[in-house]
């Protein structure tokens, strides 16, 4: 299995065995195109993003892998009342990895989060759907 499949297969196990603010089952994909019809439920899904690879030293290379976990919801209204709770987890997932390895992945550590982007604006105005990328980088040390 590739490097950042693993990671964003940890990534995944991770995220399941969390308590967030509201239940979620994560899912690892290549191709996150979801049907509106199926977003009426909360759904969040890994994608494998990007790999970095670098001299860390002499003997020695620095991967970082860049995943993102996209969180989506079709609204029944376009009120703060049901954004908030959205935001609110994606920073939720943003802030478990903060500082953590990867339990199933204990060689990727996490170095850094992005919001990409915080929420689409487009989304909520043309789709009437919430979408929040948090993109979750994690390096590994090693020959």
């Amino acid at each position: 299995m590739p490097l950042i499949t693993q990671v964003a297969e940890a990534v995944v196990a991770a995220l399941n065995a969390a308590a967030f603010s509201q239940p979620i089952a994560a899912a690892r994909s290549y191709l996150p195109r979801v049907e509106l019809a199926d977003l009426k439920t909360l759904k969040v899904t890994v994608v494998p993003s990007s790999v970095s690879v670098v001299t860390a030293s002499r003997g020695q290379t620095q991967r970082d892998v860049a995943i993102d976990v996209a969180v989506q919801k079709k609204l029944a209204r376009e009120q703060n009342a049901d954004l908030d709770p959205l935001l609110i987890l994606a920073e939720e997932i943003a802030e478990h990895f903060r500082g953590k390895r990867l339990d199933s992945f204990p060689d990727a550590v996490w170095v850094k989060t992005e919001f990409k982007p915080i929420y689409a604006p487009e989304h909520i105005e043309q789709l009437r759907t919430f979408t929040s990328v948090v993109t979750l980088t994690f390096r590994m040390i090693g020959q």
